[in-house]
């Protein structure tokens, strides 16, 4: 299942256009604490200038927005290109350049967001001129979308605005690429992504008087336990899919804070935890089980302080994606990127929200998924060479695979 992806014969470097785009995409500090508008205001009036329909979507504060644009006036469903346009902080990261601007060394582009994922956005921006050429020519029949979101680093949460819009009005695309690094390997299948916040509520005491008081995190602590208890009993007897690197479910613990000083009984404290499902599990039936088990505690600590509690939150949820090898879009995405396999992969993204949304759904972009979110993040040249030929064959081959 993980295959490494041929070098395109067309060329180890991609053309001065998608150079142009990219730089000018990475300029955007669109970190996901802080507006994307700038960017998707500047894309809108430069997709909009080669006659694209464009729909936004905000988020409550208006100060986000996903943007959906559409060339060609054809009724057939066509394709969307997606991709999101918020980058991970780079806050107490060690950069050897600007991160916000794009330095070329050893055939490297490093920057924020060049391989997660403004190197794909950049290729397929680019490409609208191509695209619009082979619309009005009948080369292409069927549009070509755009849907570009905010906030899918902090849980996919921008980009379910802009599918709901989808679905109210009507609208069915046949197909949809998510350009996420995975080194132009077609990938059909990830994980399913939650995260929880937890709350534990008990009462102060002197720690000399330890019976007077509900310790917080030690009732946290409990719950840690027993949830690292359902993530050991997972790696054992959960079904194996050996075309993930982790081949079972996961949960862990990422963030824990309470307590003012050691001779305190702690009031409260908080945790935050993390669960990577299969495709075939069932995240509800977890939540379930340490939500069951809480309520226990809940009511052990009830029974000193009436007042005391567990909050329990399932703070977000992205569905997993899980496509397969024989569906149309992926064998048409292997004959475009030269590739013979498929590949599995852990990290969460926006592909299973559009497959749920009944959406045919690969995922392949270019650069390496390791390099991302890290100091001097970078895309290859070369992967985004591969990219743009890609995009290329699109206007020999079509993209409504049936």
């Amino acid at each position: 299942m993980n295959a490494v992806s041929k070098p395109d014969p067309s060329g180890a470097e991609p053309s001065p256009a998608v150079r142009a785009m990219i730089d000018r995409l990475i300029g955007f500090p669109t970190v996901s604490r802080d507006s994307n508008l700038d960017l998707i205001e500047w894309v809108r009036d430069y997709l909009q200038s080669h006659g694209a329909k464009i729909r936004l979507t905000q988020d409550a504060t208006g100060k986000k927005a996903n943007l959906f644009a559409t060339l060609g006036d054809s009724p057939k469903p066509g394709l969307i290109l997606s991709g999101h346009t918020d980058v991970v902080p780079v806050d107490g990261q060690n950069w050897d350049s600007d991160p916000f601007r794009v330095t070329e060394r050893d055939g490297k582009l490093f920057a924020r967001g060049s391989a997660d994922m403004k190197g794909f956005i950049g290729i397929i921006l680019a490409q609208a001129p191509k695209f619009v050429a082979a619309l009005n020519s009948n080369r292409l029949d069927a549009p070509l979308h755009y849907a570009l979101s905010y906030d899918e680093e902090v849980g996919c949460l921008g980009v379910r605005g802009l599918i709901r819009d989808l679905e109210d009005n009507g609208i069915r695309p046949a197909g949809c690429v998510v350009g996420e690094p995975t080194s132009m390997q077609p990938i059909i299948a990830h994980k399913g992504t939650h995260r929880f916040r937890c709350a534990v509520h008990g009462r102060e005491a002197h720690s000399s008087y330890v019976t007077r008081g509900v310790n917080a995190i030690e009732y946290a602590a409990r719950l840690v336990v027993y949830i690292r208890q359902i993530a050991d009993r997972l790696a054992q007897i959960e079904k194996r899919d050996y075309g993930f690197t982790v081949p079972y479910s996961t949960l862990s613990t990422g963030l824990i804070r309470g307590g003012i000083a050691a001779n305190v009984v702690p009031k409260d404290c908080e945790f935050h935890f993390d669960m990577r499902t299969l495709p075939q599990a069932s995240p509800d039936a977890l939540y379930e089980e340490i939500r069951t088990y809480a309520e226990v505690l809940a009511r052990e600590m009830q029974a000193i302080d009436p007042q005391s509690g567990i909050d329990l939150v399932w703070a977000s949820q992205t569905a997993g994606l899980a496509a397969s090898e024989t569906d149309a879009i992926v064998q048409w995405a292997m004959q475009l990127s030269n590739n013979s396999t498929v590949g599995k992969v852990s990290y969460g993204t926006e592909a299973g929200l559009f497959q749920k949304m009944g959406v045919p759904t690969v995922i392949c972009g270019p650069g390496d998924i390791a390099e991302a979110h890290r100091p001097n993040e970078f895309v290859a040249l070369e992967q985004l060479a591969q990219c743009e030929a890609f995009m290329n064959r699109i206007l020999d081959t079509g993209y409504a695979p049936a």
